[in-house]
């Protein structure tokens, strides 16, 4: 069985998810007026200049020191509150014409994030995506964020969470592909057989030059609604764990049928 590994920020939606967040965010006072500007800042910086494993360690640390003391329960209304409004109108096109085709020729799709749930999981369900890859965050007996994360989905993780899914669940990799937009996502796009890099950073590009890889620019995103039929009350109602933000990388729980912490 071959398997289609997908990143989410900016490889299947146009936007990082976080900076997507960052106004709704601000605006239920989650963000103060400086985080939201710096978390834009950063996403500029990522976007042109490229994200090694050093900045988003320390982006990673920066969002569990603001997420630290959070109320599940309220981070819960919140994402429900705004998640078709901020992320179902950013759907590439091509990346949805990827999944049919994928699907067509009988392989899994997989999305490999480190995405919140808020996003990965209703993409993953009407997109008809089989398994998803998420970032564990470490909640106490309260339902709060202790600031620690149990799984991190991001660069070597990705792959190690990948090799276990493909022992589970027999799949191929030399005969899977994989689709990123960062360097950080290397150790995935070295597992499978077939890389594509699809709008990359600064060094990733430089990279899949060097190795003869496919790069790929995606430029056409659309209503998820004008390509899948949406459940808008489904939607409104989903399940929703935790939104944890730094503006960059946010830290999030695993929800699916295998656990990768």
């Amino acid at each position: 069985m071959e398997a289609a590994f997908f990143d989410l920020d900016k490889t299947v939606i146009a936007r990082a998810s976080m900076a997507a967040y960052g106004p709704a965010l601000h605006r239920a006072g989650y963000l103060s007026a400086p985080m939201a500007l710096r978390a834009a800042w950063g996403q500029l910086l990522f976007r042109f200049f490229g994200a090694n494993e050093g900045k988003m360690a320390r982006a990673r640390e920066t969002a569990l020191r603001l997420a630290a003391g959070w109320e599940q329960e309220g981070l819960q209304r919140f994402a429900r509150d705004h998640l078709a409004e901020v992320i179902e109108p950013i759907v590439y096109d091509e990346a949805i014409d990827l999944f049919a085709h994928h699907r067509a020729e009988g392989r899994l799709l997989i999305l490999v994030s480190a995405s919140p749930i808020e996003i990965v999981a209703p993409l993953a369900d009407y997109l008809g995506v089989d398994e998803f890859i998420a970032t564990t965050p470490e909640i106490d007996d309260d339902g709060k964020y202790t600031g620690a994360v149990e799984f991190y989905a991001q660069g070597p993780d990705k792959a190690e969470a990948i090799n276990r899914l493909t022992k589970s669940l027999s799949i191929d990799l030399a005969g899977s592909w994989a689709y990123s937009d960062s360097a950080t996502d290397l150790p995935m796009l070295e597992a499978v057989g077939h890389p594509v890099v699809v709008n990359p950073d600064r060094e990733l590009r430089r990279i899949a030059e060097v190795r003869g890889w496919l790069i790929r620019e995606f430029d056409n995103p659309v209503p998820l609604g004008d390509r899948v039929p949406i459940d808008r009350n489904w939607l409104a109602a989903s399940l929703l764990t935790a939104v944890l933000v730094a503006g960059t990388v946010t830290l999030t729980r695993r929800l699916g049928r295998r656990n990768f912490s």
